[in-house]
């Protein structure tokens, strides 16, 4: 497990639990279980709770809460009632508005496929719109915004995915296969890490995906 490598540089600011899958891996639990600032959208509260962690914040419009379990949280619980953002865009702009800046996102894939893909559409929106630094962290995995020249860290046979967002230049090194400025999403997917590490060029947003383990198989 890399969860050094997830959390290097800093620690999270904010971890928000959205109401996709709970997760059960090692590293996004000790994320949420190490959290400073545990916000859940809606009923994640209530699955949170159930999983022995306590949010300091339940945001949301309430839609999908039992009646009955308000109550208990009404202290904490920050009733939104806009439609026009998801749940996941409500918590994160109440963590934004407490000068959180690093938020790991838990839960967000799952369930609703077309909730997964637009959870994963909207890191790009709290990046490039809300100035935030988000990485959205599975049980396999993590995806993470990055724009411009960067560095990834890495082990050799890690899994690799880059989605291409505004690139027009889009060069690497340092994985199996070279990338280029990818026209379809499908087209960045399944490259490897060849060594300790990667560099990206590029001149505009995407979005990364890495793998916790390396590829099965002998190197």
């Amino acid at each position: 497990m890399h969860f050094e490598q997830l959390t290097k540089d800093t620690a999270f600011d904010a971890v928000v639990v959205a109401n996709g899958d709970f997760p059960t891996a090692q590293i996004p639990l000790a994320i949420a279980s190490q959290a400073r600032y545990l916000c859940c959208c809606d009923l994640a509260g209530m699955t949170a709770l159930g999983h022995g962690l306590m949010p300091q914040a339940i945001v949301g419009d309430g839609d999908s809460l039992p009646k009955a379990f308000l109550p208990a949280v009404e202290e904490i619980f920050h009733h939104v009632t806009e439609q026009d953002d998801n749940d996941l865009t409500k918590a994160t702009r109440f963590v934004k508005g407490l000068g959180k800046k690093h938020i790991a996102y838990l839960g967000a894939t799952g369930k609703r496929e077309d909730h997964t893909l637009a959870n994963i559409a909207l890191m790009v929106t709290y990046y490039r719109d809300l100035g935030l630094q988000p990485v959205m962290i599975t049980d396999y995995g993590w995806f993470v915004v990055a724009e411009g020249d960067a560095t990834f860290d890495a082990f050799p046979r890690q899994q690799v995915s880059i989605f291409n967002i505004s690139c027009k230049h889009l060069q690497s090194r340092g994985l199996k296969w070279d990338i280029y400025p990818f026209k379809e999403l499908w087209q960045g997917t399944l490259n490897e890490a060849e060594g300790d590490h990667f560099d990206i060029d590029a001149d505009g947003i995407y979005i990364v995906y890495l793998t916790f383990e390396a590829k099965s198989g002998k190197l």
